[in-house]
């Protein structure tokens, strides 16, 4: 069976205003895919916490079988913007710094919020900020936010294509009155289809600033990424499951120097094994990453990896699958 399908559903963070997460990824992405950060609170979180984290910026989640949307008591003080994830090591993310990248808003504003859509899950996004004299020097904690939401936001409008930098949901709020300074704004986005959560911190300063970003080594709009595409075909199946191969292509007269393959796993899926690319994992998310020998297409050019999957329905064609390339 042979199936061409469209962009996949994944996770997401904030854009506007940047999340720690998404604005490290920004300042180290370079021209050939890799995510080399110069900023250096972003390079103390890669030293801690390792690269994996800069390509899974949209995946700060926690699904412990809480209800959606834990906070106080879900997540421990000193990992609020990590979310204590249980997908991948975020801790770096989590420690003291002056220098993590900043946005520059002004406070009593009304703003456009930009939460990336990774993937299409419907729920409601809550956002809060650090009390008035919170001590930046300390591990962020409970203590240090104000417990109400500034503002808050159920199934959004959106636009774009899941599975791209370039989607995203998005509503106008007014910010904070009365703030100063540096402060942290906390996303929380929780599912109303699943216990699944997402979570992350944007640094910002209230300094009469609209919008600007700061600490990072890129200035301008966020990177955009060339689409490729993704055909993903079973070759092979037995009682519980099978093997496919997915086939990537380069749609565009230009070379394209690395890729990455997402889809949402159906209910009860598991990958066994992958070659031909580089295989994670973040709940239903799968994601295959090139290798190094593969990682090039010409204009036209395809390549190919392959996988084994297990299900209690058998081998399954996913109902959505993306691909991009920086």
């Amino acid at each position: 069976m042979l199936l061409t399908v469209a962009p996949a559903q994944a996770h997401g963070a904030l854009l506007v205003a940047g999340s720690r997460t998404f604005l490290c990824y920004r300042d180290g992405i370079t021209s050939t895919g890799q995510v080399i950060p110069q900023n250096s609170a972003c390079q103390a979180a890669v030293a801690q916490s390792g690269t994996t984290p800069l390509y899974n910026w949209f995946a700060v989640g926690n699904r412990s079988g809480a209800t959606s949307g834990g906070t106080v008591g879900f997540i421990p003080d000193g990992k609020l913007c990590s979310g204590n994830s249980n997908y991948y090591d975020f801790s770096g993310f989590d420690l003291v710094s002056d220098n993590w990248p900043k946005t520059h808003l002004t406070s009593g504003a009304t703003i456009q919020f930009r939460y990336n859509k990774w993937a299409a899950h419907p729920g409601t996004f809550r956002l809060y900020t650090t009390k008035d004299g919170w001590d930046p020097s300390k591990p962020l904690t409970w203590a240090d936010m104000n417990t109400t939401p500034f503002f808050s936001a159920t199934d959004p409008p959106s636009v774009g294509n899941p599975g791209s930098v370039d989607s995203y949901y998005y509503w106008n709020a007014p910010l904070p009155a009365n703030k100063s300074g540096y402060h942290v704004i906390y996303s929380v986005w929780a599912r109303s289809d699943s216990p699944e959560t997402f979570y992350g911190c944007s640094d910002v300063v209230f300094d009469g600033g609209n919008g600007e970003v700061t600490g990072i080594g890129a200035s301008g709009p966020p990177p955009t990424s060339t689409p490729c595409t993704a055909t993903y075909a079973i070759t092979s199946t037995w009682p519980g499951g099978g093997q496919a191969q997915v086939t990537v292509t380069n749609p565009t007269a230009s070379t394209q120097h690395g890729w990455t393959v997402s889809w949402v796993l159906a209910n009860g899926d598991t990958i066994n094994s992958a070659w031909n690319g580089t295989l994670t994992q973040a709940g239903s998310l799968a994601t295959v990453r090139s290798a190094d020998w593969n990682r090039v297409l010409p204009a036209g050019g395809s390549t190919t990896f392959g996988l084994t999957t297990s299900s209690s329905a058998g081998a399954t064609v996913p109902t959505s699958i993306s691909c991009q390339s920086p």
